[in-house]
């Protein structure tokens, strides 16, 4: 199946649009891929990277990741060919990267992980926490360890009496959209702040990118933050709880997400996004998940450059693609009848 995605016709990259130019040499496709967007798909696009440029010599990815905001941006503005993004494109959006790509918009998953309630708290090396108290706890009503709250969702853990520092992201971020998201749906009116990509809640520590974040919680105490799983390291990662379990963010229950998110109403066949059901009570899935999108167009003005849009979405969305994203970055891969979906609207990519 790799040989079949790498194997296509040997073509270049990018027009004007999008800053690349043609190279030559070695089997498969060839040319340079230029796209921009989500930080948390770094570590799996290091590894999408790595295996499709040895398959095909003669072609080179950058990826720059500015966040999902920043992606989505460049893209419509016609500066990368491809973008990744943590959320889904808005309406308005879907209607400007229509009008720039001059037909529909390919958007699909390519990476689903748990976004991990991260800690560092001295003496505490498991630690639960509901929707409510972590709605309370980003908003900054809840402000020492000790709070009532967390010790309902903790009882027999000794915590202490340090002072909560809360960490978020200072840069448009779809991690935090996702995350907002699920506070908005889930906290009971304990958060406020609605669902953003900009942090709207005045205090605590801000962060530039994923890596920002979990720097910031690691290097205090008595810290909280947000950030996709595969990156918080060493960090405590809470139990979240669903129905009358508490549920640990693993890539399995990450993925278990899918089975109960609903597609985007009004979106063409080749934008697969989807609602996530933040409040589901579902055994064993674990609703603080980001679903993140590479978006594309469907065609392109310069047939080379189709071309190496589409055997690098190939490749992505493949099995062997979503095997060696679990094991570098941790996500959960695409399966059943939902990869078979994304994958259609990926060989739909041609050229104008």
């Amino acid at each position: 199946m790799l040989a079949i995605a790498l194997g296509l016709s040997a073509c270049g990259a990018a027009n004007e649009s999008d800053g690349g130019s043609d190279t030559s040499g070695g089997d498969g496709v060839s040319g340079t891929l230029n796209g921009a967007g989500a930080t948390s798909q770094e570590a799996a696009i290091a590894a999408w990277k790595k295996q499709f440029q040895t398959a095909n010599s003669g072609a080179t990815v950058n990826y720059d990741p500015v966040g999902s905001g920043g992606g989505r941006e460049q893209f419509i503005a016609g500066g990368v060919a491809f973008a990744g993004s943590d959320s889904y494109l808005e309406d308005e959006e879907v209607a400007a990267a229509e009008k720039k790509c001059g037909s529909d918009v390919v958007e699909v998953p390519v990476y689903v992980s748990p976004i991990a309630v991260i800690y560092k708290l001295d003496g505490v090396k498991e630690l639960n926490l509901s929707a409510k108290t972590i709605g309370a706890i980003f908003e900054g009503t809840i402000t020492t360890w000790d709070d009532d709250a967390i010790k309902a969702d903790n009882p027999g853990v000794d915590l202490p009496d340090t002072k909560i520092t809360a960490v978020h992201r200072s840069d448009d971020s779809g991690t935090t959209k996702n995350f907002t998201n699920y506070l908005e749906a889930a906290s009971d009116g304990s958060w406020t702040g609605g669902t953003v990509e900009t942090w709207p809640i005045k205090g605590g520590e801000a962060a530039e990118g994923t890596s920002g974040v979990v720097a910031a919680v690691s290097g205090g105490n008595g810290t909280i933050g947000y950030a996709d799983e595969s990156q918080a390291g060493e960090l405590g990662k809470a139990n979240v709880k669903v129905g009358d379990d508490f549920i640990a963010p693993t890539p399995e229950a990450a993925a278990k997400t899918l089975d109960t998110a609903a597609p985007v109403e009004g979106r063409s066949k080749t934008d697969i996004a989807v609602d996530i059901d933040r409040k589901t009570e579902e055994p064993g899935v674990y609703p603080i998940v980001l679903v993140s999108y590479q978006i594309a167009c469907q065609t392109y003005p310069d047939a080379k450059q189709a071309e190496l849009v589409k055997a690098w979405l190939s490749y992505v969305v493949s099995s062997e693609g979503q095997t060696a994203a679990a094991e570098s970055a941790g996500s959960a891969p695409l399966s059943g009848d939902f990869a078979t979906k994304v994958q259609a609207a990926v060989e739909t990519i041609s050229a104008a």
